[in-house]
């Protein structure tokens, strides 16, 4: 059975919603954070799983009802926004070096690009036997919780930015227990919106063009993700479809893996601070603006 859970406002303020074998979606019992009821299975050496079913449930939800009222909210959060790492990783992917190559080509005169050669690092040392550390991989900071939004709600771009696209891919969802150990709570869907012209100006703008807002949601997978995530990601624009192309993520099309993304991540004592959440990004092959369409 696959657990998930969704953050909404109601009437009597904000719940959270348990979502079982995709049809259930049931409010949890005094529940008015993921955040809460992680901290409470961090404390009781339980899981949010078993927390959730401790505290018993309400009503049943009509979740799309309440997507299409806009009261759904990203899947995490945190009562302080500053206490939210928003990090990522990039090249991680098969096929993502292609696009970023792309981007970078015309303006790298050398047959292989910087881009390319990290993804071959990751290709040949992403996912190293039990026990082992693989390659790090790139690493890159997007913001705090203020820049968490929202399904179905706006991304917005900076007066000083020149583009802003889309990049779909799936984040890891993290809370540091009192003792300074990470624990993973989950898995998002993602947007991970940045500014590719500017990257595309100088892998050295990597950083600026990441300092965008993020969507997230509007579900948080517990456990295990799937090793093959496949969908669609579309671009509309006057009510037509403007571009699409497949969507693949998971370990199965990775040349990282998660532990070693997360490895790397969490080798740092300053992403172990107690209580912080994390959002990481793990990257994407798909890009709209590597096939040419402006993000305006």
């Amino acid at each position: 059975m696959t657990l998930r859970v969704v953050q909404l406002r109601t009437e009597d303020g904000r719940r959270v919603v348990a979502v079982s074998d995709g049809q259930h979606a049931r409010i949890v019992k005094g529940a008015m954070s993921v955040y809460q009821l992680a901290r409470a299975a961090i404390e009781a050496h339980s899981t949010l799983g078993e927390i959730m079913d401790d505290a018993g449930y309400e009503a049943q939800v009509d979740l799309q009802a309440a997507l299409e009222g806009g009261r759904i909210l990203p899947p995490i959060d945190h009562p302080d926004a500053a206490r939210v790492f928003l990090t990522g990783t990039g090249l991680t992917h098969l096929g993502s070096a292609d696009a970023r190559n792309r981007m970078h080509a015309a303006a790298h005169e050398a047959d292989v690009t910087d881009s390319m050669r990290m993804f071959r690092l990751g290709l040949e040392g992403g996912k190293p036997p039990a026990g082992g550390t693989g390659v790090q991989p790139e690493w890159f900071y997007k913001g705090d919780g203020r820049s968490i939004v929202a399904p179905e709600q706006p991304l917005s771009m900076p007066d000083f930015a020149l583009d802003g696209g889309e990049e779909a891919e799936l984040a890891g969802v993290y809370l540091v227990g009192d003792d300074g150990t990470p624990y993973r709570l989950g898995f998002a869907l993602a947007n991970e919106f940045s500014d590719h012209v500017t990257e595309r100006t100088n892998y050295l703008y990597l950083a600026h063009s990441k300092l965008r807002p993020a969507a997230l949601g509007p579900e948080l997978l517990l456990g295990e993700p799937p090793a093959d995530i496949r969908g669609t990601v579309r671009i509309r624009r006057s009510g037509r479809v403007l571009w699409e192309r497949p969507f693949l993520t998971g370990e199965k099309n990775m040349s990282h893996a998660v532990s070693n993304l997360e490895h790397h991540h969490f080798k740092y004592p300053l992403f172990r601070r107690p209580h912080d959440l994390h959002v990481h990004f793990f990257g994407t092959a798909t890009l709209s603006f590597a096939d040419g369409l402006p993000g305006w």
